[in-house]
């Protein structure tokens, strides 16, 4: 399933990060294309989690630049990152959801919070984002108050109020069963088909990655190992991904990948 364009929307060039001693991203080099789904795949502590905040301009390299739509957002002025900013949603791994807030309020907020509309047309586009996600009837009740699907379906429709070109996940699945898991699959490929949205997954789920992906990038111990469809995915001679996609515990992967002090294998 490809997207079919060959622009890049997200550029990282040889990124490097570390804290302290703790080598996190060790020249990291990926694209995405516009309107395609990129699934950033590896397991815990490879530096998925780092890389989105490269992108959305939370973290700056070491070493390496980082573009998107064409411009290195490390360089020129703060407004022009601001600007690259709302382009771009982020749904954070929890949901990020106010617990305070109602469902309609949470989804307001990015609109209010800058400001961006009259209360009419907030409720307005709060509501069409809400019945586009099947979410209307539970817009008055609080976070506490509806399931872990829910609150992923929530995050989305918040980041979707500014109508972002790009869109990106940090582990959409994790804490879902299988059947909600799959309605977030769906909604991400539907968010491509009826909306172009670019979108930048990060999981270590393999069913949504073969679902979701027209490429995979994946990452081992900050390093890019593989880029490739499913199917490529699939069949790499790499061991590193045959261990990983397989779930084997015997291989050259190291179990705990995002220990620095564990040597690497072949």
């Amino acid at each position: 399933m490809s997207a079919g364009s060959t622009e890049k929307v997200i550029e990282m060039i040889d990124v490097e990060k570390s804290f302290g001693t703790r080598h996190i991203l060790r020249g990291v080099s990926l694209n995405v294309r516009r309107g395609e789904v990129m699934v950033l795949l590896g397991g815990s502590g490879t530096g998925k989690s780092v890389s989105i905040r490269h992108i959305t301009g939370l973290l700056k390299p070491d070493k390496g630049d980082v573009r998107v739509f064409g411009q290195s957002i490390l360089h020129g002025p703060r407004r022009t990152l601001e600007r690259t900013r709302s382009r771009m949603g982020v749904l954070f791994q929890s949901g990020a959801l106010i617990n305070w807030l109602s469902v309609y309020d949470n989804v307001a907020l990015p609109l209010r919070e800058h400001r961006l509309a009259s209360e009419e047309e907030i409720e307005r586009i709060v509501r069409e984002k809400l019945e586009w996600l099947g979410l209307l009837p539970a817009m008055h009740l609080l976070p506490s108050n509806i399931s872990g699907g829910m609150k992923k379906r929530v995050g989305i429709a918040r980041a979707l109020t500014t109508n972002p070109e790009i869109l990106m996940y940090d582990e959409p699945t994790s804490g879902l069963d299988p059947v909600m898991s799959q309605v977030i699959n769906e909604l991400v490929r539907r968010l491509q088909k009826e909306l172009g949205v670019t979108q930048l997954v990060v999981t270590h789920d393999m069913n949504s990655a073969y679902y979701i992906a027209d490429r995979i990038t994946f990452l081992y111990q900050g390093r890019v190992e593989f880029v490739g469809t499913p199917e490529e995915l699939r069949n790499s001679e790499n061991q590193l991904v045959q261990q990983f996609i397989h779930g084997r515990t015997e291989g050259p992967l190291e179990i705990d990948a995002g220990d620095p002090t564990r040597k690497r294998r072949r």
